[in-house]
């Protein structure tokens, strides 16, 4: 996994104003990790900031340009200072089923359903709104850096499934899930190799297709049209 250099940078409201000039005043920022993962879920998180637009945590930014110790910090912290957040999740086996679009729509959703009231604005980090109607989602490309409550929802995201997968690597410490989180480290590809999928790969994943002795565990969709990229 790739981890930004640690940056002096505190996102600030950016976007959240423009939107709320326009006339949404309650917005959730969502944010995904998990997408490029060989195993695992993916998960979405969904977080509205407090009204008035508060001076946020400091450090408060796109989560991988935080050390593991200052998200863990932050996750702690962000609960009691955002409005209100919920996480979504899509399993392994939901995004070998559905594709990865169907399954960041499904999580996202599920995130923004149990938010307690409903946002008037969707701001989603990306190009790609994967959410839709009838949601009103507006997408920004690093949205993270521009707006507190996505940063807000990528550091409650990824110290939430972080945690996750160091809970699942326990049952498989050879693939290093604690250190990794399911992404396709050295050490995570090694035991691949040697001892095949665990039960939390994602068997649709073209990686198979490069390990001869596992090859034919991999899973085969039909092409579905709109599917994202994986990075």
């Amino acid at each position: 996994m790739t981890s930004w250099p640690v940056v002096e940078h505190t996102t600030g409201y950016e976007l959240e104003r423009e939107i709320a000039a326009a006339g949404a005043p309650l917005i959730a920022g969502v944010d995904e990790v998990g997408r490029g993962a060989w195993a695992g879920p993916v998960v979405v998180c969904a977080a509205v900031a407090r009204a008035g637009f508060p001076e946020p945590p400091g450090g408060l930014t796109d989560s991988k340009r935080l050390t593991a110790k200052r998200r863990t910090e932050l996750a702690a912290e962000l609960p009691g200072w955002v409005a209100a957040y919920a996480i979504g999740s899509a399993s392994h086996e939901q995004i070998d089923a559905l594709g990865m679009t169907a399954a960041l729509r499904l999580a996202a959703r599920a995130a923004l359903d149990q938010l307690p009231q409903r946002p008037g604005a969707v701001l989603l980090d990306g190009k790609h709104d994967y959410i839709g109607a009838p949601w009103r989602v507006r997408t920004a490309v690093k949205a993270d850096l521009r707006s507190v409550s996505v940063a807000a929802a990528s550091v409650l995201a990824k110290v939430y499934r972080d945690t996750l997968m160091a809970e699942l690597g326990e049952t498989c410490p050879d693939f290093a899930f604690a250190e990794n989180a399911g992404y396709p480290a050295p050490a995570h590809q090694q035991a691949l190799a040697a001892q095949g999928p665990t039960p939390y790969h994602r068997l649709s994943w073209s990686y198979l297709d490069d390990l001869p002795a596992w090859r034919h565990l991999r899973k085969h969709r039909p092409e579905i049209e709109g599917q994202l990229t994986l990075l």
